[in-house]
């Protein structure tokens, strides 16, 4: 069915309702370049497993069947009309870290995420259902969202650095590997190359993967990882034990005081995923401009039921740390990039999409990729954060709109990383009451990131 799409038209699917079930082989192509990559990629998603094993004391087998769990529900997302790579809320994790860790660990604990995340997952399910997703953000004042992506970045940092943090276990090849990732991510000049040499152009495309794989080499070098041993085979997740101590079936329902201490942690990370959804979004509209070939229909609406379904899931079957996010940022741009390329180089984005996250499923079976990357899961874990810590802070000064903006986003993002999210939000409406009193909503705008650009085109004209 995939061969007879018309120029302009959408790849063909089953209709279910809001949801748009595509299946591969039959309504889409099967991308192998992208399903070989995310064979290779599903090193990331390992890196939660270090997170579950410090937070919930999990073994490392029951934290790998989490991580599968969570691997199947990504394929939820392009087989129901999300064209998109989905991936955990990355920006939101320190917060949830940070929220978790004031229980004690044990059933308390257990119990604390499993209302977070169902809570988070039947919040995103009632705001796609009706529409709501939007209003609700927008009725956020700017000051305080931008506090809240502030302080998701700065808590970001601060889990790496703080005493005890995973820098303390591997100064030598964090500072490495971060130093030749923020280069390959960020750099002016490693983008000029580029465009000039098709191999630190594949380089580019692979993301963090060949930083991953730098990691492997170095940490034993410097003694701060042993060598990895290679294993051979399919893994053995324990799956029994996940449902017996770490789920509703073993350790029984929270109470409904959980899930009203929740609500302030769960909104920070609502506003932190909204931001993820609006990024979705931009992505593919750009995406959609340059391949006039296929009609790509991102509904935001349809993206929060379907996380929102995979956060509840989760909630129940495996609860996880790292949550369902609606956008795995960095591999959606690599997708995108060679979906514009043209219909040669990929037929249809959720061809693209669906074919990569079959890839890194396949992955995570194999023993051969899991043991390899084993020893430095939180040095991958690490390099995550910090990326997503520099990412959450740029996001989070363009949400203010005025130097008050960034001056009460600053002390909210302050007290946030460091007190949690119920301080956040206490101080930042408080500071809106006094400092904009009758404006709390609207704030001000006074153009402080217009500045320059109209200095510039005034020099331009004169």
């Amino acid at each position: 069915m995939w061969k007879n799409r018309k120029h302009g038209e959408e790849s063909p699917y089953i209709p279910m309702g809001p949801f748009k079930l595509r299946l591969p082989f039959i309504h889409y192509k099967f991308e192998w370049p992208d399903y070989v990559q995310g064979l290779l990629m599903c090193a990331v998603d390992l890196a939660a497993i270090p997170l579950m094993i410090e937070l919930l004391g999990m073994p490392f087998e029951v934290a790998l069947a989490v991580v599968l769990l969570n691997g199947l529900l990504y394929l939820t997302h392009h087989l129901l009309g999300d064209p998109v790579v989905p991936g955990w809320i990355t920006p939101a994790i320190p917060l949830i870290m940070a929220y978790v860790s004031t229980f004690p660990e044990g059933e308390e604990r257990v119990h604390a995420l499993v209302a977070f995340q169902l809570t988070l997952g039947l919040f995103s399910i009632f705001l796609g259902v009706t529409g709501l997703a939007k209003k609700v953000v927008s009725f956020v004042p700017p000051a305080i969202k931008s506090g809240v992506i502030l302080g998701a970045g700065f808590a970001a940092v601060i889990s790496v650095f703080q005493v005890g943090g995973r820098f303390e276990s591997f100064p030598w090849t964090i500072s490495i590997a971060v130093g030749i990732a923020f280069y390959i991510i960020f750099s002016q000049h490693f983008n000029q190359l580029k465009n000039k040499s098709a191999l630190w152009g594949l380089i580019g495309k692979l993301g963090i993967f060949p930083i991953i794989i730098l990691a492997v080499i170095i940490a034993p070098l410097f003694g701060e990882a042993p060598w990895p041993t290679i294993e051979w085979g399919l893994i053995n997740p324990d799956f029994g034990t996940l449902w017996s101590e770490y789920t509703v079936f073993g350790v029984g329902f929270p109470s409904a005081k959980l899930f009203v201490t929740a609500l302030p942690t769960v909104l920070a990370a609502y506003i932190v995923l909204f931001g993820d959804v609006l990024q979705s979004k931009a992505l593919i509209d750009e995406a959609d401009d340059v391949r006039r070939d296929e009609k790509i229909d991102y509904n935001p609406n349809r993206a929060h039921m379907i996380f929102g379904g995979r956060n509840t899931i989760m909630s129940i079957l495996g609860p996880d740390v790292t949550m369902a996010g609606p956008l795995w940022a960095a591999m959606q741009v690599v997708v995108i990039e060679r979906f514009k390329e043209g219909k040669k180089a990929m037929h249809s984005l959720f061809g693209g999409s669906g074919s990569f996250r079959w890839g890194t499923n396949t992955g995570l079976l194999l023993l051969p990729i899991v043991s390899l990357v084993e020893p430095i899961l939180g040095i991958a874990l690490a390099l995550t954060l910090l990326i997503q810590g520099y990412v959450s802070v740029r996001v989070g000064i363009l949400e203010a709109r005025s130097h008050r903006d960034l001056g009460i986003a600053g002390i909210i993002g302050a007290v946030l990383a460091t007190k949690g999210a119920t301080w956040g939000f206490a101080v930042g409406i408080i500071l809106c009451v006094l400092i904009y009193g009758k404006k709390f909503f609207k704030g001000e705008n006074d153009k402080i990131f217009t500045k320059d650009l109209e200095e510039d085109e005034i020099k331009r004209i004169s």
